[in-house]
């Protein structure tokens, strides 16, 4: 009974954060060990070229910024609108100095993982009436399971280009969309102002990123305007002037001219508008499914208790479930679109990840509100309500009940199982903390640095003009980039040689290479 008392008291209150904190920074520990081994790769090489050669000839960051826009300026008349993703990727830290790649999961780990806990514990706070430590819990336990099994850690963590035109953008996006909601909920004005303004300006960088980040914010930020209007008529400029900023971003964005001669040389045909909306709601529910594996569940029935003890205790009416539900499902399936209708597909990686973060968030959101509407409903609503009302009134009670009865037990009995689920699985590759901790301890990625390392020494050899590098013989498993090709003529041969202008880059025979 003592472990058990013990076991309660530390789950209990504002303790229970110490030790999901505790369990969150541990487990993102071996991610960031492994950011010392990260290296440029891919699209760095070609979106950072320009900005590499003007830095190497005047060393002046400066210059490189003015660089970085001019080309900026130019995908935007012959590639791709996306003004403000298009000048990040050109300034890609590696540009300066090519040891600089461990910064990049600092910074994507950092700005997510603190944008998604900010966003979700405002919204159990403001808009449910949750418990502030319950909700910083929940939220702890979400990101630690989230990073464990996100879809494409590569993508999502250590490759520069590819996440910051989504991670980092749709970090900016939920600290945005915060901004936003705090402004309408702000009792003193002048702090409304303040994130009204800050929100006015994060909304232009947001529409400025990627389609998918963006779509989502115009759909959000509208349905803010909306509850203002009906709710809060009082603050209702504080949704306007983010929401007018943020899409006239956005058709900055979507009306760009290099879009349009893009579009005319790309070979994949998407989907219409009336079947790319409809598949997206399909492929919501495939991808709800893969996002929801074992060590989700056990998340999930973990914070159970939480969440029932947070929504029965708020005064919130919780009335209008099915809404609720539904909304949160149409605005994910939107996040599936934009690749539906431009490319006629979707699971692509590096948009996966934005989407998957979302959904985990939403998920907790809906739950509480299910869990908001019957413990409101059970007090007393069973007796004088008739038929399969009484019915699913007197179930609603008897799991609320067991639930309160549960208590910390539960949690502690479902993290107990958490742990164990997640440090003793049998692919020590399947949860990403324990293969970057396997890639550590085996020498891994120690070795595949040093090689990495040998190449660039080649690269930079002023004497060679035709380089040949090996094969790599190890690389960490979370490092899931193509090498380059025997070929000298594949496109990432040719975006190496012409960043470190030689006449020919190419790896000889071996293991390894382009999939």
């Amino acid at each position: 009974m003592k472990v058990w008392e013990k076991a309660e008291n530390l789950l209990s209150g504002r303790r229970a954060v110490v030790p999901a904190a505790g369990l969150l920074i541990l487990s993102l520990l071996p991610l960031l060990l492994l950011g010392k081994y990260n290296v440029m790769c891919i699209d760095d090489y070609d979106y950072g070229r320009r900005v590499h050669d003007v830095f190497a000839a005047t060393g002046s960051f400066s210059a490189a910024v003015q660089e970085a826009w001019r080309q900026n300026m130019d995908f935007y008349r012959e590639w791709q609108g996306t003004y403000i993703s298009c000048f990040l990727m050109a300034m890609c830290p590696m540009n300066f100095r090519y040891e600089l790649a461990w910064v990049v999961p600092i910074l994507m780990i950092g700005m997510l993982s603190a944008s998604s806990f900010v966003l979700g514990r405002h919204i159990l706070v403001r808009w449910l009436g949750c418990e502030k430590a319950g909700a910083a819990f929940a939220m702890a336990l979400l990101l630690f399971v989230f990073y464990q099994v996100i879809e494409a850690p590569f993508e999502g963590i250590y490759w520069y280009n590819g996440s910051t035109h989504y991670v980092l953008m749709q970090s900016v996006w939920f600290f945005l969309l915060t901004l936003i909601s705090e402004s309408l909920w702000a009792e003193k004005k002048g702090r409304a102002v303040l994130c009204c303004a800050a929100a006015a300006v994060l909304s232009v960088i947001v529409g400025g990123g990627n389609l998918v980040t963006g779509l989502q914010a115009e759909i959000l930020m509208a349905f803010l305007v909306c509850y203002a209007i009906f709710q809060k008529k009082d603050k209702i400029i504080y949704g306007i002037i983010p929401f007018l900023t943020g899409t006239a971003g956005f058709l900055v964005n979507i009306l760009a001219p290099g879009n349009a001669r893009r579009a005319a040389l790309d070979v994949d045909e998407g989907y219409g508008v009336v079947k790319a909306v409809m598949l997206s709601f399909y492929h919501m529910a495939v991808f709800a499914i893969r996002w929801t594996p074992v060590l989700a569940v056990i998340t999930w029935l973990a914070l159970l208790p939480l969440l029932w003890r947070m929504a029965k205790a708020a005064k919130y009416d919780f009335s209008h479930p099915f809404p609720v539900t539904a909304g949160a499902y149409c605005v994910l399936s939107a996040m599936f679109t934009p690749t539906l209708y431009a490319v006629g597909m979707a699971g692509l990686s590096r948009v996966d990840n934005i989407i998957q973060v979302t959904y985990y968030i939403a998920a907790l959101l809906v739950t509480t509100y299910w869990l908001g509407y019957f413990s409101h409903r059970t007090a007393g609503g069973s007796e004088t309500a008739q038929g399969g009302d009484a019915e699913n009134g007197k179930t609603a009670a008897a799991f609320g009940a067991f639930l309160e009865q549960a208590g910390s037990r539960m949690t502690a009995v479902c993290l107990i199982l958490l742990l164990a689920v997640w440090a003793l699985t049998a692919d020590k590759n399947t949860y990403t903390s324990i293969s970057a901790l396997r890639s550590l301890a085996y020498g891994e990625a120690e070795t595949f640095y040093e090689e990495a390392m040998e190449r660039y020494a080649l690269y930079t050899d002023e004497d060679l003009e035709e380089v040949v590098v090996a094969p790599y013989s190890a690389k960490p498993h979370l490092f899931t980039f193509d090498d380059l090709s025997e070929d000298p003529g594949y496109w990432l041969n040719l975006a190496v040689s012409n960043y470190y202008h030689k006449s020919s880059v190419k790896r000889i025979a071996g293991q390894g290479g382009a999939d």
